[in-house]
């Protein structure tokens, strides 16, 4: 495969379904979506039946912590090892023009490419090419990196940002899609949009590496950002699937030194996509905190002291529009159940520049010291509370970051805190089509 190393990317090989395969049925959403919501998956499960799927090639994270896990992911690389032996995959070079209609009917466009996890740094304060752009949390990886590590596949639902306001690398693919060869066009299931991929030609796979070189031009980037020269330039910056990407560079960390430099676990797939696509929307997402073993408010009263106030709302709708309109320095987070309805929580001198990093600096150690079961992460203001005024549950509804500050925010500040905003609601996710060899 061709290695462009100035700009740390591979064009790939990939691996598709065979025609005759039911893409529908075959392309599942990333299995860390509706990790709460056990019933989606179980609709999933009847929609698929017996058919050739990544629903047998992946790990929803709804199942993660039941029984049989073990089991599920040898039967997981046993469906890996059938699928290539039986030519239900196969193989098509170079990169793959993505797009994703979503449920607003708007398009976003994106470019399947391989990264050099070489060029990659998850930890907190990296200034590598690629860079993670929220808190990478290593406790997390380990059943990650289980699942990756006997695997013969990789099948990507990382998502990576490009800051692109000229619109030069991914655009002019939309305008030229009519010269490509179109590699699968279907509705996804259970009422998630529509998907298509084309094949890039090598004119076009040329102007792309170019336009990602010109992006990744120091004088370009120090003026872009309004910093010196000197400082190293981020071209790629994570938008979903943060940990995935930091599970592959544990790999490769891992096995490099026996493997040697030229291993295709070297490199992770991802789909780029512009932070300027008028179609891709920055959504908040909300925390729900399940089991409660304390109570929540005078835990909350305890931890953020004087700083802390509570107010109680007629409604929900009434919540998010004070959290939605919240301005000046006090950080405002809706709170749904926890044994009151709807509430609003007012910090006043906060110790992060995000009410999500604020609320989080203090539901880590909540839960950690036993004052719930667990926590999860949710999108969605009726998921919220949906789940939260169940009995022995507590929510929290943020406001979303703008998606323009994003690189800024990282190149100035670092890593966000995890889990800030998400690329699009839950059904809006990125879906398993694709996927790529990452053994010899």
């Amino acid at each position: 495969m061709k290695i462009i190393s100035d700009i740390g990317i591979q064009i790939p090989q990939v691996v598709l379904p065979k025609p005759g395969i039911d893409p529908q049925k075959w392309a599942v959403i990333a299995c860390d979506q509706f990790t709460s919501e056990p019933e989606y998956w179980n609709e999933v499960e009847k929609i698929v039946g017996d058919a050739p799927s990544t629903l047998r090639l992946t790990f929803p994270e709804v199942y993660l912590e039941g029984p049989g896990g073990d089991e599920r992911i040898q039967n997981i690389q046993a469906a890996m090892k059938k699928y290539m032996d039986e030519g239900i995959l196969q193989p098509h070079d170079g990169f793959v023009y993505v797009e994703r209609q979503t449920l607003h009917g708007k398009t976003r466009k994106g470019v399947m490419l391989c990264l050099d996890l070489e060029r990659y740094d998850y930890n907190k304060g990296s200034s590598s090419l690629i860079r993670a752009t929220e808190g990478t949390i290593v406790d997390r990886l380990p059943p990650r990196i289980k699942i990756r590590e006997g695997a013969q596949l990789e099948f990507p639902h990382i998502l990576v940002l490009i800051d692109d306001p000229n619109k030069t690398v991914i655009e002019p693919l939309t305008a030229a899609k009519a010269k490509f060869e179109k590699l699968y066009d279907f509705e996804t299931m259970l009422g998630s949009g529509h998907l298509a991929g084309y094949a890039v030609n090598a004119e076009f796979e040329n102007q792309v590496v170019e336009a990602l070189r010109g992006l990744a031009k120091p004088e370009t980037f120090a003026a872009k950002y309004d910093v010196s020269k000197d400082l190293p330039v981020l071209l790629f910056a994570m938008g979903d699937g943060n940990h995935s990407l930091a599970t592959a560079k544990a790999i490769w960390e891992k096995i490099k030194a026996e493997v040697g430099m030229d291993h295709p676990a070297r490199y992770a797939l991802v789909e780029i996509e512009n932070v300027h696509d008028e179609a891709l929307e920055f959504e908040p997402i909300h925390r729900v905190v399940f089991g409660l073993k304390k109570d929540v408010f005078a835990e909350m009263k305890s931890f953020f002291g004087e700083n802390y106030k509570y107010t109680p709302v007629a409604s929900g709708a009434e919540m998010t529009q004070h959290v939605d309109n919240a301005s000046g320095e006090k950080q405002l987070i809706g709170v749904v159940g926890g044994g009151q309805q709807f509430g609003v929580i007012e910090i006043s001198k906060p110790s992060t520049n995000l009410a999500v990093g604020t609320i989080q600096a203090f539901l880590d150690p909540f839960v950690k010291n036993s004052g719930a079961e667990k926590i999860d992460y949710v999108h969605g203001e009726d998921v919220v509370e949906r789940l939260s005024l169940q009995s022995g549950n507590v929510g929290f509804y943020l406001a979303g970051m703008h998606k323009n500050e994003l690189f800024k925010t990282v190149i100035l500040d670092g890593a966000l805190p995890r889990k800030t905003f998400s690329m699009g609601e839950a059904k809006e996710k990125r879906f398993y089509m694709e996927a790529r060899k990452i053994t010899k």
